[in-house]
């Protein structure tokens, strides 16, 4: 099974926050299927840039305030000085 995107993001917690979107609304508004919009909340796909976009604009919110990076801890710097 391939390792999870290292994307997190709030896609289901703003959609629920604006009213109850469904899926297959957001999937129209910015135009994949509603099972992309599904891989997407569930972390097991990263949209692309202008999806990603296109999501951020439909909640009214800047594209950090929905997805985020998880930092992956075998690759993270080190912080010794």
């Amino acid at each position: 099974m391939p390792k999870p995107p290292p994307i997190t993001n709030r896609v289901k917690e703003l959609r629920e926050q604006c009213g109850g979107l469904s899926q297959a609304a957001l999937a129209e508004a910015i135009g994949v299927t509603r099972q992309t919009v599904i891989a997407i909340e569930q972390g097991r796909y990263s949209p692309s840039l202008e999806s990603a976009f296109r999501i951020s604009r439909v909640f009214g919110v800047g594209v950090e305030e929905v997805f985020g990076w998880k930092e992956d801890q075998r690759r993270a710097p080190s912080k010794k000085k």
